[in-house]
């Protein structure tokens, strides 16, 4: 299909050949920097959907660093602060372009976890913390035993970059992952407060929920930022899974939350369309979701990757989307510092639901030996 953004300049480049040479340069140059407007930016940064929203998916094998190239991007046109709860992290770019923000006077910041961000920092191919302690960028980790899976960055306090994306080579080219950023001050300022909280030590019960102040609307899009453990996740969820008329899809790295299993079952049952993918390490467990959709002969598949689905999706109905880093787990519930997000947006959805079918077309049907139906 041809963007309609192209015919119009399609046509005006077939005016211009009608033109004297002189003109006929600067109607070209003009043509030039509209196309580049329309379709890059010219800044680097891909293609975007919207003006305030921009949604980005990994695409395991193809090695594109799109992820990476974005984030860098993000990060050299910071002014004031980048501040980031990031799980663990092994990208030297995304590193180097940190160290040149702070040089320049940024504010950056870092929460992450202690087993798997600093001590993980003295493993073989890592070292990028380092990196960044040497440029006088202050780090802090959680020091507990649960842990600081949050993926989310929040740029000049107007920009909040989240999903299930850990900054990691892994991630960011062998994984199924999502980014959603936010280009609105109102979701950043919530993802802020949120990054003070981690700053100032507060995990677990020592953070308070503020739910009723982490919902906002966007140019029309409702917007619920919950996290966890403060905002009991996994019961707001359940009723937005419950209200589902006539679809859910659903991607998921780790689904052993009970409540919303059977609440997927009910809602099959009812007639409502729904399809699932799992990771497939872990899926055939006693404590997985899959086993129990499956024989409920709900349409369920095994992920294709030989790396890791890492995907944490619910779309409702092609209209509200779940993401971030919280997995359907009661680790992720009870335990965890995570992340999720829950928007109406049509759009949003549909980006959400394309890839969804992407990977349903090269997941597999699980083997119903291991199953153990009765």
């Amino acid at each position: 299909m041809v963007p309609r953004n192209i015919l119009p300049i399609q046509n005006l480049k077939s005016k211009i050949q009608n033109l004297v040479p002189g003109r006929r340069t600067v109607a070209a140059v003009l043509v030039a920097a509209l196309i580049c407007a329309l379709f890059t930016g010219c800044g680097g940064k891909p293609p975007s959907k919207a003006s305030w929203w921009h949604i980005y998916f990994t695409d395991p094998g193809a090695n594109n660093g799109t992820i990476v190239k974005t984030l860098v991007s993000y990060i050299n046109s910071a002014k004031t602060s980048i501040h980031i709860a990031a799980f663990e992290f092994n990208l030297t770019p995304v590193a180097d372009a940190l160290v040149a923000a702070k040089k320049r006077g940024v504010d950056v910041k870092w929460v992450t976890d202690d087993e798997h961000g600093l001590k993980a920092d003295k493993e073989k191919g890592r070292g990028q913390f380092a990196l960044l302690q040497k440029a006088g960028i202050p780090l802090k980790d959680d020091g507990r035993q649960a842990l600081m899976h949050n993926k989310f960055i929040v740029i000049d306090g107007k920009i909040a970059w989240t999903g299930s994306t850990n900054l990691t080579v892994n991630d960011t080219e062998r994984n199924n992952n999502n980014v959603i950023v936010f280009d609105s001050s109102q979701v950043a300022n919530i993802f802020e407060r949120q990054f003070a909280e981690l700053w100032a030590g507060k995990f677990d019960s020592k953070s308070p929920s503020e739910v009723e102040a982490q919902k906002v609307t966007v140019n029309g899009t409702p917007i619920q930022v919950l996290f966890s453990p403060e905002d009991d996740v996994a019961s707001r969820l359940l009723p937005v899974i419950q209200s589902a008329k006539r679809s859910i899809r659903f991607m998921a790295f780790s689904f052993t939350d009970d409540n919303l299993g059977d609440a997927l079952k009910t809602r099959a049952k009812a007639g409502v369309d729904v399809k699932g993918i799992f990771e497939t390490r872990g899926s055939e467990t006693q404590y997985s979701e899959l086993p129990m959709l499956f024989c409920a002969k709900v349409p369920v598949r095994q992920d294709g990757n030989p790396g890791t689905f890492h995907h944490k999706v619910f779309v409702i109905d092609n209209s509200t989307v779940i993401t971030g880093s919280y997995n359907f787990s009661r680790n992720a519930d009870k335990s965890n510092s995570e992340n999720a997000v829950i928007l109406t947006n049509p759009s949003i959805a549909t980006e959400y639901t394309k890839e969804f079918e992407r990977r349903w077309a090269e997941a597999k049907e699980p083997a119903a030996a291991k199953m153990k139906c009765r």
